[in-house]
């Protein structure tokens, strides 16, 4: 059974001249995303420039797309890191804040083995009860799940 269907839309973190995040912005074009037909929100993802964000930036862009998407429509908050501790905090914030699931990319720079994937993964799922969306993207991260690692996880994972 699908949980997130349709098409979501990964939305990008509008800024100020000055370098602070323009919450004001990001709430118009959450805004505009829903009355045009999206079927959910991904907010702080690659698209979203989440790796430039301070943690707290992050979290108050996860917290006003729950919050202005008033149960509209699924946000799926990217919390991954390369740091499998520090995406446990983000995504149980995450959770916290209401998002309906999480992004995880691989770790990157690294190159996680695809044992380490797994541990990685399967660590994060263990620490909060929201689904997980696993995010692979090899050109950036130099790290690529495969189709067999893939479907362990979707296996022995829960969410």
């Amino acid at each position: 059974m699908a949980i997130f269907k349709g098409a979501g839309v990964a939305i990008i973190t509008p800024f100020k001249d000055n370098g602070d995040v323009n919450f004001e912005k990001l709430e118009e074009i959450i805004d505009f995303q829903i009355d045009n037909g999206t079927d959910s929100i991904v907010i702080c993802g690659t698209t979203g420039e989440a790796s430039t964000l301070t943690h707290e930036e992050h979290l108050e862009c996860i917290k006003v797309a729950v919050d202005r998407t008033k149960k509209r429509v699924p946000v799926i908050a990217g919390t991954g890191s390369n740091c499998t501790d520090t995406a446990i905090y983000l995504s149980k914030e995450a959770q916290q804040h209401g998002a309906d699931g999480v992004l995880i990319v691989t770790p990157y720079y690294n190159k996680a083995t695809q044992n380490g994937l797994i541990a990685h993964y399967t660590t994060i799922a263990k620490n909060i009860n929201i689904p997980i969306v696993m995010y692979n993207v090899p050109s950036r991260t130099g790290c690529n799940i495969l189709p067999e690692t893939a479907a362990k996880l979707v296996k022995e994972v829960d969410n």
